[in-house]
């Protein structure tokens, strides 16, 4: 063997040698997580910085691409015994993983490790939609947001206007006049899973209307669905009208172009979306366009509730070591800090889940300059009613995935096929209570904790 190469492999072996002890004694914890693109970037660097703020622990973050992906693929490896020790589990798989028992308590887990946490310090509309009926939190918000309305204020100054609507009424005006003023597209919006939350659950939120019995599901497992009834229905009608006249758009991937990228080139004047797009658009706005956000419109005469809390929250999983586990905490400590509050909403769009991150992120003067401006909207929107207001502060129903799905079919059967909106709700209702039923036999005997 030659020479050179042995003693290569010498030099190699004694590095190893020096560098094994300090290796060994980092304790590696896997966080599973489904944002791609853009934030999955910001994800990879939040990591980085807590791998670089102390030198007991190494968080390995892995994108699974999306969030159904995340949840499906933990699930799959907690059977085959390889979990992560965090799993990210968004908004709509709570209840899921909630009822599933394979979860260290997020409380208790910051209590056994010996860290002290103000749970009270969460926004009340982001603690309801993640705690127990007892305020108990099992698991930490992370990427938290709400819908705003997006609007071209160049665009608006063209009709005389120099305000986002606050009504439905006054947006449907608008939209009229921006299309007699020439625009193709004055609002963009999609019917897909990923985006029915914003116009179903979020509409029906800010109006205090429920989207189930037994308080959004948070009374138990036997809720049915009652979508079908109330002012969503009035505004799917007032959609489907805009959409007839051209005054609304459907923009896709499938279209080429999705509502946001259309917002963003100036295509379209005014879309629906999570304040978290808000640093992308910032980002990728056409060079010159003036934009700003509002929260989302009410019909006339409506006292506006609370909006729903969107994106996702940190699972810790069992079967995990006590090294793991105090890896665990320390990153929440760390990803809890009102400085990461700051750079995590400075480089996303999210907001602060905190009220501590929140005063702290005022006190820097973040929400008072471009182009972070506005987003304090969704702040107000999530806090636009008292934290024990009877509004449903949330959604707790088993495959509320599957029924998303089902409300995009019956949309889809409304604006494609041209089908009677009542008739499709109801069935959408009707398929949807299915799989409430399905998921209720599942776990037959379970209480909601």
């Amino acid at each position: 063997m030659n020479a050179k190469f042995l003693g290569a492999v010498g030099t190699f072996a004694v590095a190893a040698l020096l560098a094994g002890p300090a290796a060994a004694d980092k304790t590696k914890i896997d966080f599973w997580f489904g944002n791609s693109g853009d934030i999955a970037k910001r994800v990879q660097e939040q990591c980085e910085r807590f791998n670089a703020s102390q030198a007991d622990y190494e968080v390995v973050c892995t994108s699974q691409g999306s969030y159904d992906a995340s949840l499906q693929n933990t699930i799959a490896a907690f059977r085959a015994g390889q979990q992560p020790t965090i799993a990210q589990v968004s908004d709509a798989g709570t209840l899921d993983i909630m009822l599933s028992g394979a979860y260290y308590p997020a409380n208790k887990l910051m209590t056994d490790m010996g860290y002290t946490v103000d749970w009270k310090d969460y926004f009340s509309g982001i603690a309801s939609y993640y705690a127990t009926s007892k305020g108990e939190m099992y698991s930490f918000p992370f990427n938290s947001s709400t819908a705003l309305l997006y609007w071209n204020k160049d665009a608006f100054a063209k009709i005389g206007k120099d305000h986002a609507p606050a009504t439905w009424e006054e947006a449907a005006a608008d939209f009229k006049a921006l299309k007699s003023a020439g625009y193709a597209c004055p609002l963009g919006f999609n019917i897909s899973r990923d985006e029915v939350w914003q116009l179903e659950e979020q509409f029906n939120a800010i109006h205090g209307e429920p989207i189930a019995t037994k308080k959004n599901g948070y009374e138990g497992l036997d809720a049915e669905l009652t979508f079908n009834k109330g002012k969503w229905v009035q505004f799917v009608r007032d959609l489907k009208s805009w959409y007839d006249n051209g005054e609304a758009v459907i923009k896709s991937k499938e279209t080429g172009q999705t509502f946001v990228e259309a917002f963003a080139n100036g295509d379209c004047q005014v879309i629906l979306t999570s304040v978290g797009d808000h640093g992308n658009i910032g980002r990728t706005a056409k060079e010159g366009m003036n934009w700003d956000v509002a929260m989302l419109p009410v019909y006339e005469g409506t006292q506006r509730k609370s909006s729903f809390v969107g994106g996702a929250s940190l699972w810790v999983l069992t079967g995990k070591s006590d090294a793991e586990y105090k890896g665990a905490a320390a990153f929440f400590d760390f990803i809890a800090k009102p400085e990461e509050a700051l750079t995590w909403s400075t480089v996303t769009g999210y907001i602060p889940v905190r009220n501590s991150g929140f005063k702290y992120l005022n006190e820097q003067g973040f929400y008072g300059k471009a182009p972070y401006k506005g987003r304090e909207l969704a702040i107000e929107s999530l806090t636009a009613s008292p934290a024990d207001d009877a509004a449903p502060h949330g959604i707790r129903l088993g495959g509320l995935l599957q029924i998303r799905q089902e409300v995009s079919n019956g949309l889809q059967a409304i604006f494609i096929k041209n089908e009677d909106v009542q008739a499709s709700l109801d069935t959408a209702v009707e398929r949807g209570n299915q799989i409430l039923r399905k998921f209720e036999q599942t776990y037959a005997g379970k209480t909601l904790p």
